[in-house]
């Protein structure tokens, strides 16, 4: 896989099922020779196939621990969604401090830029509301964005334009780290604990920019383990440390969750959807104007939101309790110790300086007029095809297969009740021609009789 995915294919474990090929939502995915195979351009590195695979073929490429030794100074981006891993007796302050002592000299909020962005979204949507270019649609979940790139181009324009979360408290942690230690960009590493393979993603293959802030993106999944240990031998000065740090407020890290987001913009009219393929139904909605009652749409890929993400480990419906429970602490602390409290006011999120571009690989060609030829060449198909949308050809659905064999890339046989008709047609011909060389013998033997 090149690195412009962190969704992988084991061919050696792929028994050739078609679950992943039901569960991809933008059918990326073929059974060929018996083995998934992976459309690169159609990927958006969603993690549902991870999810739907029972033989782990599927997988995410995500850095290594090792990428830790290549820097002199070493920072921890926390995602809002570890918080959630860790149950009672941890705090917020714990669990930073535990993942400070895993080998990083400095931890940070991913809270943080989800502050910040909540800042410059409500000034965003004030700008919307005057050009009537609503609704916004939140541009946090990176699957999301490549999803609206590839299917709903049309959609590009609503999405909010600033970068994510990750970017913005990494390019914080880098300069204040640069300040404090006198050490040299390249000499310092950033590294994101992510739910998901669409964060590093966009990390390898950066959305909005030429390049990303961060170093490297460790899975949570990964980092868990090394975490727990070390919250049980945690010391009262290595939480200490945490406390005199400024804390992101409780609307960053509510972002850990479905409506999370949503519910700290200035507006009721919004919508917090999860789930990839309810995503899919919303932006469907969008696109044929049947929301305008809406102003702003947090669309996250992952049920749940990022505490449901495929790289996380606790239940997701436990994890939104437990990360209730850290709201609670956030908000207590707000009140309590209002200096604690990072200055996200003061911070600007940048705007994305590299517009992003529609992904065509929905296209049938990029000639419009050879796109319609073929569009006119898959319904024919598509009409003589059972429509029973089986998978046994490989493809998720009838419609599929059919856009397949116009691109050249299958052919009708390959749907098995096709190939039973070439079958039955080729056995009654050879009937017949049986039956022809039968009679021809014999005439021949009458006529020698005769």
């Amino acid at each position: 896989m090149s690195k412009l995915h962190s969704v992988r294919l084991n061919r050696e474990l792929c028994v050739g099922c078609t679950n992943c090929i039901k569960k991809c939502p933008t059918q990326a995915i073929r059974v060929r020779d018996g083995k998934a195979q992976i459309a690169e351009y159609r990927c958006i590195d969603c993690g549902e196939c991870i999810r739907a695979c029972p033989h782990h073929a599927k997988s995410a490429v995500m850095d290594p621990f090792e990428s830790l030794e290549g820097f002199k100074w070493k920072i921890a981006l926390a995602a809002p969604s570890l918080y959630a891993q860790f149950g009672v007796p941890a705090t917020r302050n714990m669990v930073l401090a535990a993942l400070k002592n895993i080998g990083f000299d400095d931890v940070y909020e991913v809270a943080i830029g989800a502050d910040i962005i909540t800042a410059r979204t409500n000034e965003y949507l004030d700008e919307a509301r005057k050009k009537k270019n609503l609704p916004l649609i939140s541009s946090a979940c990176p699957a999301v964005v490549r999803l609206v790139q590839m299917k709903y181009p049309g959609l590009i324009d609503n999405l909010v334009p600033f970068d994510a979360p990750i970017d913005i408290t990494a390019d914080i942690a880098r300069r204040q780290a640069i300040s404090a230690t006198g050490l040299k960009s390249e000499e310092i590493g950033l590294f994101f604990i992510s739910p998901c393979p669409a964060k590093r993603t966009a990390v390898t293959n950066p959305i909005g920019q030429d390049s990303s802030e961060i170093d490297g993106v460790i899975a949570i999944s990964d980092a868990y383990p090394l975490i727990l240990a070390k919250l049980e031998k945690l010391t009262p000065d290595q939480v200490e440390i945490i406390d005199k740090k400024l804390m992101a407020t409780f609307n960053g890290v509510r972002w850990g969750y479905t409506g999370g987001e949503a519910i700290a913009v200035n507006t009721e009219k919004y919508l917090a959807v999860d789930g990839i393929h309810n995503v899919i139904s919303i932006l469907e909605e969008v696109e044929n104007e049947r929301l305008r009652d809406i102003e702003f749409i947090e669309a996250n890929s992952c049920t749940g939101g990022c505490i449901g993400g495929p790289l996380t480990v606790a239940n997701r419906y436990s994890a939104k309790s437990r990360q209730r429970g850290y709201i609670q602490e956030a908000k207590k602390l707000a009140k309590e110790h209002p200096d604690h409290i990072y200055p996200y006011q003061m911070e600007k999120a940048a705007i994305w300086s590299k517009p992003i571009q529609p992904n065509p690989a929905m296209q049938l060609d990029s000639d419009i007029f050879r796109a319609l030829e073929k569009y006119e060449q898959m319904e024919q198909i598509v009409r003589k095809l059972p429509g029973l949308d089986c998978g046994a050809c490989g493809a998720p659905d009838c419609l599929a297969l059919a856009e397949d064999i116009v691109r050249g890339e299958a052919t009708e046989t390959d749907c098995i009740f096709k190939l039973k008709e070439k079958i039955r047609d080729v056995a009654d011909q050879m009937s017949e021609l049986e039956s022809a060389m039968n009679k021809l013998a014999q005439d021949k033997h009458r006529g020698r009789n005769s």
